[in-house]
């Protein structure tokens, strides 16, 4: 008895398309997280839906960290969540090996979801001699596998084109004015002034002002360059005599700025000073120097954990998972972060 002759039809040859297999598995997206700040991880994968991917952190007696995902990601659409709050060193290596492990794991595009981008003030060459540590932050992360970058409120906006990637480019702007809008008064809004705390943060400054329809004011400080932390208010440049001052900055370090431009502006006749800023990195003396009689009201985003004994009573904290949450979904579905912020990102 003769073998039935087999005549198989290549649908996609014949519709103009490479031959191939379609695999059954559906796109998946997964959040996983460093141990800098878990609980925003963990509100940010609360908002997707999900939960974070069970992995196992190990730092030894030496000092070596390891770690391993307890579950497969093979093919998957991997978010990593990182803080670069103190101790930063640490945690930039952790998100390195995390990279590392979850590239030999098999992920399909991996995504460094960092909300406040470490080494950012280090974008640029101030002297001789000096590195370009962002940049390198940049090449680290891309050698170690990261696919994509995604970041609140960096720096300096020329950080994006350290990374040979994708970056996604955030503003907590509209979580910080939404705040504005709900609590100031209809007679602190007829007052208000928009202040920006040194000129390199003019333009962030003039989009507030335009968003409030306030003026906006300028202080013009000069920083010693051979001196960490130290500046000297040199004069205001616009009007903050009876006026409500809004001082709005990526972030809070030291406090040496803010202070010396909340003083400033109170010595100049200002009536309240609140002040704005995204990344609450609230080095020492910080706390101290923040609850200085100048200042009446300091509101920040929790990008960077914030320990019970750096809060304040005038202290006001806003979440900023649930943008996180709504950019890593633009991105998993293949849409538009820039639609997020009226085409500015």
């Amino acid at each position: 008895m003769g073998r039935k002759k087999q005549h198989t039809v290549d649908l996609d040859t014949e519709r103009g398309i490479a031959p191939g297999l379609v695999a059954k598995t559906k796109k998946r997206l997964v959040v996983a997280s460093g141990r800098s700040h878990e609980e925003l991880s963990t509100e940010v994968a609360a908002a997707l839906g999900t939960q974070l991917v069970p992995t196992e952190h190990r730092t030894f007696a030496s000092g070596e960290i390891l770690t391993r995902f307890e579950v497969s990601i093979r093919g998957c659409d991997f978010f990593l969540i990182q803080s670069f709050g103190p101790p930063v060193n640490e945690w930039l290596m952790e998100t390195l090996i995390m990279l590392d492990a979850a590239k030999r794991a098999s992920a399909k595009r991996i995504t460094v979801v960092a909300p406040y981008f470490p080494y950012s003030r280090q974008d640029k060459k101030g002297r001789g001699r000096e590195p370009i540590s962002a940049r390198l932050v940049a090449d680290l992360f891309k050698t170690a596998g990261a696919d994509r970058v995604m970041s609140v409120d960096l720096h300096a906006a020329q950080i994006q084109g350290f990374f040979d990637g994708p970056v996604d480019h955030l503003f907590a702007k509209p979580v910080l004015l939404e705040y504005f809008e709900n609590t100031l008064s209809t007679e602190d809004r007829a007052k208000l002034t928009v202040v920006s705390p040194d000129t390199g943060r003019v333009r962030v400054a003039d989009t507030w002002s335009d968003s409030l329809g306030a003026p906006l004011a300028i202080i013009h400080k000069r920083r010693d360059p051979n001196v960490a932390n130290q500046i000297t208010v040199n004069e205001i440049v616009g009007q903050v005599e009876g006026r409500v001052c809004l001082l709005v900055d990526d972030m809070i370090d030291t406090g040496g700025t803010i202070v010396k431009a909340a003083q400033a502006l109170k010595a100049n006749g200002a009536e309240r000073v609140i002040v704005a800023a995204t990344h609450a990195i609230f080095s020492d003396p910080a706390v101290e120097r923040l609850q200085d009689p100048s200042i009446d009201e300091v509101v920040v985003t929790d990008t960077v954990p914030l320990p019970v004994e750096k809060r304040f009573p005038a202290l006001t904290i806003l979440p900023i998972a649930p943008l996180l949450a709504r950019a890593i979904r633009e991105v998993f579905e293949d849409g538009s972060v820039t639609s997020m912020f009226d085409g500015a990102a």
